[in-house]
């Protein structure tokens, strides 16, 4: 017979189960793009096995939180916050799967740009770097803490992310343009860039589910102010 503290219940018990997994997940996000972008910087080869191995945690815990999501759905039947929570644990765990899976796109690109002669510092693409980490991070506290402020401030800079990316390939276009010894590495610097602004993309992605949790209405597709 299973004992349950007497100061809780058995879906609160699942709820703090979930809770906790997604605070891991986020944390696990937050830490995979870090080793991504320092692989890169480093140019580190090895870095691409330990960032792929980093993100099989986040697959198995991606697993684990859509069969506990679901469980909780379909037995307990939640209503308001809860159910609002348990739906935004549930999609915010896949935009997280997604970028571990570009993350791990960007450790591969570290590898082979070590068989390349490296690039001209491209400073803009160390840029977007910087600020799509902090949105991630900032966007992952907003779902946390239910934070609506910090949540609207994530994806008004989604369009800055975008400009760096325009930004980003003129810089490496050139380069390419320059010297044929660099049109490989450029290749592999916008597929770098891509990964970079899709990650930015998924970070507004779970700052609208913040303001999803917080309000209990979905903001996607409503324009980047998405004021109240």
């Amino acid at each position: 017979m299973t004992r349950y503290p007497p100061d809780k219940q058995p879906f609160e018990l699942e709820l703090d189960q979930l809770h906790a997994l997604f605070l891991e997940i986020a944390g696990r996000a937050e830490e995979l793009v870090r080793m991504a972008m320092e692989g890169l910087e480093q140019r580190d080869p090895e870095r691409a096995e330990l960032v792929r191995r980093a993100d099989n945690r986040i697959n198995d815990l991606d697993i684990e939180i859509d069969e506990r999501a679901l469980a909780l759905l379909a037995l307990h039947n939640p209503m308001a916050g809860d159910l609002r929570f348990v739906l935004a644990v549930l999609w915010a765990s896949r935009d997280i799967e997604r970028i571990g899976d570009h993350a791990v796109n960007i450790a591969n690109a570290c590898r082979r740009a070590a068989q390349h002669p490296p690039l001209p510092d491209v400073l803009e693409a160390g840029e977007m770097g910087m600020q799509v980490r902090n949105m991630l991070a900032r966007a992952l506290g907003a779902l946390i803490n239910r934070d609506t402020e910090a949540a609207r401030a994530v994806i008004a800079e989604d369009q800055l992310v975008d400009d760096m990316r325009r930004s980003a390939f003129r810089v490496i276009l050139s380069h390419m343009a320059e010297q044929p010894r660099y049109i490989q590495p450029g290749v592999n610097m916008i597929l770098v860039v891509q990964n970079l602004e899709r990650i930015g993309d998924l970070a507004t992605n779970l700052a609208e589910d913040a303001v999803f949790l917080a309000e209990g209405r979905s903001i996607k597709h409503a324009g980047k102010s998405a004021t109240p």
